[in-house]
């Protein structure tokens, strides 16, 4: 699977340096180590939700319960949430760490993926949401951290964009065919003669 598994593991290990201790997800093809991590994880909860819009209220309650928490989502499920987003985090000033994949740019090859990476920095920006992108694992610990920082104190949400140039590995090309074997001809041009150049 192209998706980077040492990647997710640095973004896992960053959540879990924050003070990260619950992770509502959804499955999703970028997602999948971490979700994985989390539930092979014995001091994480990890709860699965049907609709990201569920993970709002999971991260509410466990600010309730004096526990940080961070929100797995790709960009349609933080466009699915928009209605928790605002009218629960926002409303009622809680902090939430939003971790989206972000899907539909560059090298995109899943039609379906498309519209969702169009319109995410802008609603996010229409929102008024502070977000960022990580594009390489050298700053994913400063950038989850600063982003749980600002969440908890600002007390509301904070989106990171887990951008393709840190969630995929493009697979390496096939390997050249093998070379001519030792003592083979090379083939003659067109019309030249055995042993002359067909002048």
């Amino acid at each position: 699977m192209p998706v980077s598994e040492a990647h997710s593991r640095v973004v896992y290990d960053a959540l879990r340096a924050s003070g990260v201790k619950v992770v509502s997800a959804l499955p999703e093809t970028w997602l999948v180590h971490l979700i994985r991590m989390a539930e092979d994880d014995p001091n994480m909860i990890l709860v699965r939700l049907a609709k990201e819009e569920e993970g709002v209220g999971v991260s509410m309650g466990a600010h309730f319960a004096g526990v940080r928490s961070a929100l797995l989502m790709q960009n349609h499920g933080f466009l699915q949430a928009i209605n928790g987003i605002v009218s629960g985090a926002m409303l009622y000033h809680m902090p939430l760490l939003l971790m989206i994949s972000d899907r539909g740019h560059l090298g995109e090859k899943d039609p379906w993926q498309t519209e969702g990476g169009r319109y995410t920095r802008r609603v996010l920006d229409a929102l008024g949401i502070v977000h960022d992108e990580l594009r390489n694992p050298d700053e994913v610990a400063v950038k989850v951290d600063r982003a749980m920082t600002l969440a908890q104190s600002s007390l509301s949400p904070v989106a990171l964009l887990m951008t393709r140039s840190l969630m995929w590995e493009e697979p390496p090309p096939p390997p050249a065919g093998p070379p001519p074997a030792a003592g083979l001809a090379a083939p003659r041009a067109a019309g030249e003669r055995p042993g002359g150049s067909g002048a």
